[in-house]
């Protein structure tokens, strides 16, 4: 494992051989601009205003809806790049996984795959995860399949403190994961109390979700 240390030497953090071999070589990067009708299928999330952006292309055969391609580029840190670059491995080998295999994918796989990432990177497996969903979105919307798309909406969980449910799933994923954390980060229920139980729920899911 490779140990680096943050900026005020407080903690290291810990990357695996796995993780320094996608970083250092990446796997189906795309170092070229890409013409709109090249690829069967789009994704992206995040944006380089806030650090973060990546960008996904999927061939996907047809008839057995296998994904026989995917490129991939972004403006982020060493993790998310680790974490894009073994998840374009994941959903193409041994044939490719289904659209809906792919769908199923989660952090924790491509986590798992790269043999850990810091805690305080997790979310760039999320990152990658959601790119691939948006992704697979597109390719039905191509055909013409609406009933096939997912659409991640959030809904408001505290209306005095306007805090949505992927607010608190962001709060968890960045480390907060009790509920004096998570208020720490996003105000929820400090000026609506009756909303609390119904956010210790949700910092139970996405814990449960995202850390096993």
């Amino acid at each position: 494992m490779s140990d680096v240390s943050s900026r005020d030497r407080k903690q290291s953090w810990f990357y695996t051989d796995i993780v320094k071999e996608h970083f250092f070589h990446p796997k189906n990067f795309m170092d070229r601009d890409v013409a709109t009708d090249e690829y069967d299928a789009t994704g992206k999330v995040g944006s380089p205003a806030c650090g973060d952006e990546l960008r996904v292309w999927l061939k996907v055969d047809p008839g057995s809806e296998r994904i026989r391609e995917f490129r991939w580029k972004t403006f982020g840190c060493g993790s998310a790049i680790a974490s894009t670059s073994v998840a374009s491995v994941m959903v193409t080998e041994n044939g490719g996984m289904t659209l809906e295999e792919a769908r199923a994918l989660k952090p924790m796989d491509i986590m798992n795959r790269l043999g850990g990432l810091p805690a305080r990177k997790f979310h760039c497996s999320v990152l990658c995860d959601k790119a691939l969903r948006d992704a697979i979105n597109d390719f039905y919307r191509r055909a013409g399949r609406f009933d096939r798309i997912v659409v991640e909406a959030s809904r408001v969980v505290d209306l005095v403190a306007k805090v949505t449910d992927h607010d608190i799933e962001e709060a968890v994923l960045e480390g907060a994961h009790t509920l004096e954390a998570v208020q720490q980060k996003t105000k929820v229920g400090i000026g609506n109390p009756g909303v609390l139980p119904a956010v210790e729920d949700l910092i139970r899911f996405y814990r449960e979700k995202y850390f096993g």
